[in-house]
């Protein structure tokens, strides 16, 4: 009779476990897409509740500004278009083509595509988040830094990206916000 030494099982069922929990998670994950709003009321509270934590403790300032700086990034890529208008122009204007954006009224409309989706903005934000509130947990995250200067760093930062990003979305005339724009409905 063959039988499967005991070690050789030890990994099929850890395997079938982390599967069984992915395909789990991947379900509650795909039912949430639909509610945008609830989604980001959740991670907002999970960010105050890590603002909490750190006030509270009065420690780990590295992991906030590590957040701060990652959440900034993934604000960046869902603010930018996927096919950047300033590269194409570039490569167009090397091979002696025309601009790829409409110039003029009557020009081909071009949607905005974002490089990171809403969805996957919302859910590495989380993510994010929530590892960082575990980081929390753990003391030898908590290193010793001058919180006064992480802070001045991170606006001046934000302010010298932001900046950029909208002399970007300027320069190149898109607008990445749906909020006040006409939406027509079927009849």
């Amino acid at each position: 009779m063959d039988s499967v030494p005991p070690d050789q099982t030890f990994p099929a069922a850890v395997s079938a476990q982390t599967s069984r929990i992915t395909r789990a998670y991947q379900t509650y994950i795909d039912k949430s897409v639909p509610y945008t709003t609830y989604r980001w009321i959740g991670t907002t509270v999970l960010l105050l509740a890590f603002m909490a934590r750190i006030f509270l403790a009065q420690g780990w300032y590295i992991v906030c500004y590590t957040l701060g700086i990652y959440l900034l990034n993934l604000f960046l890529a869902f603010l930018t278009p996927k096919f950047d208008p300033s590269l194409e122009q570039d490569d167009e204007m090397e091979g002696g083509g025309m601009p790829a954006l409409p110039t003029k009224n009557d020009e081909e409309f071009r949607p905005f595509i974002r490089r990171l989706p809403e969805f996957k903005f919302w859910h590495n934000s989380t993510r994010a988040i929530a590892v960082s509130i575990l980081a929390t947990f753990f003391d030898a995250c908590d290193i010793p830094v001058f919180w006064p200067v992480l802070v001045i760093y991170w606006i001046i930062l934000f302010t010298l990206t932001m900046r950029r990003q909208i002399q970007h979305m300027i320069k190149y005339r898109y607008v990445p916000f749906t909020f006040g724009k006409t939406r027509y409905t079927r009849a």
